[in-house]
């Protein structure tokens, strides 16, 4: 006998797992959101650079579509491409409904380019655009009427004759079940356990394990590319209390450029995250590299190049987080370059999906980063976030239906 019951279990409660109970709820089903730690969690709320969705009077979904599949160097499913940008517009009007701010330029939305993009195309709220759509899904979550278990992770996932069964750790006393008809899973891709495997640095949450990931391929989902890992272009190296955060790419959006210890560009600095990061690899494999005061080597980012272009103060306004978090370290990246190597950052691959974000097990389904296919074997900068709600949304609802089937 199941301790709970409910239509639709979501495991997880990032961008993703938010989405899909909101989602879910919308259709009227009965959901409990499961989560390892507190509601939002993430690493959806470590993102900070911004989500991408063609809403520029010069861009176009298609324009989109092509930067992304490109970018992933044509390994995703182009149908999965496809209804991810073409839903991107609408994504940014629902988290606009939902509360999230998105920065303006007067009347207009601010875009701006980043890596890989052909156009403008990069919406911010603030600079902490991830933290800023927890807020605001964690408060549509709990107005939803959705039922959250925190501290309340994953130890065992089985199919039975009416669905599936959970078994669900607590904080005290035995591990509670829960009887679901259909499951979303949104637990991530699980790097900051497979970055503390390999002895290596990571952005990710520290809830971000794969141990969700690991039970549903034991179940037999089905997976794709998931030995393939991004890594962030711009880690920071130095001062040693900010190693592993990730600069956000909107530094070099707004102009810093990447620079070898003789002082030399040696890459396009909007180019797509893999030809970055492996460019900045290579020039410290060839010994062209900086050493920082504890021997790690890295690159120069010179962020000094950001007021140069665009006038004194700039970056204490756009970038007013970074440039906060540097001078509490002792930096100032207004008038001292910064030392940077790539950081394990995202799963590339996953679970494979269909277009309603079904597993090939029944009433199984995934979004977010646990699965795979709609980035290939690269992931634009800012689609991340854009997966979250697209997927989220689309199997929320698809799980409610297999519910109510």
């Amino acid at each position: 006998m199941a301790d709970a019951r409910c239509d639709v279990l979501v495991v997880g409660s990032g961008g993703a797992g938010m989405s899909a109970a909101i989602s879910a709820r919308e259709k009227g089903a009965e959901v409990i959101i499961i989560t390892k730690s507190a509601l939002g969690a993430s690493n959806t709320g470590r993102a900070q650079g911004g989500i991408q969705a063609a809403v520029g009077s010069d861009d176009t979904t298609e324009h989109h579509f092509e930067d992304t599949f490109l970018a992933g160097h044509e390994h995703a499913r182009p149908e999965l491409v496809r209804q991810l940008v073409d839903q991107g517009p609408q994504a940014i009007e629902w988290l606009s409904g939902l509360g999230v701010q998105f920065s303006r330029d007067g009347d207009a939305l601010r875009v701006i380019r980043c890596g890989g993009a052909r156009r403008p195309r990069l919406l911010q709220a603030g600079e902490r655009t991830g933290a800023e759509m927890v807020r605001s899904l964690r408060t549509a979550v709990r107005d939803s009427g959705a039922t959250v278990w925190e501290a309340a992770p994953l130890e065992a996932l089985q199919p039975t004759d009416e669905g599936w069964l959970a078994t669900v750790g607590t904080r005290e006393g035995p591990p509670r079940s829960i009887a679901a008809r259909a499951v979303v899973l949104a637990a991530g891709g699980g790097l900051a356990g497979e970055a503390a495997r390999i002895g290596t640095r990571s952005t990710n949450h520290p809830d971000a394990t794969p141990e969700v990931l690991e039970a549903a391929l034991a179940l037999g989902a089905e997976a794709v590319d998931l030995d393939s890992w991004q890594r962030h272009p711009t880690g920071a190296v130095w001062p040693a209390a900010l190693s592993g955060y990730a600069l956000p790419e909107t530094t070099r959006s707004y102009g810093a450029t990447l620079h070898d210890a003789s002082g030399e560009r040696f890459v396009d600095e909007l180019a797509p995250r893999d030809v970055v990061a492996d460019a900045i690899i290579k020039v410290v494999d060839e010994g062209r590299g900086e050493s920082a005061p504890d021997g790690v080597r890295g690159v120069w980012l010179d962020t000094t190049a950001i007021d140069r272009e665009n006038g004194a103060g700039f970056t204490a306004e756009r970038l007013a987080y970074v440039h906060n978090r540097y001078l509490r370290a002792g930096v100032d990246i207004t008038k001292e370059r910064v030392l940077v190597y790539p950081v394990l950052h995202y799963r590339n691959g996953g679970l494979v999906i269909d277009e309603h974000g079904a597993t090939n097990l029944d009433g199984l389904f995934a979004a977010g980063e646990i699965t795979g296919g709609v980035h290939g074997t690269n992931r634009l900068m800012g689609n991340s976030l854009l997966d979250t709600v697209v997927y989220g949304r689309i199997a929320g609802a698809a799980a409610a239906r297999r519910a109510a089937a």
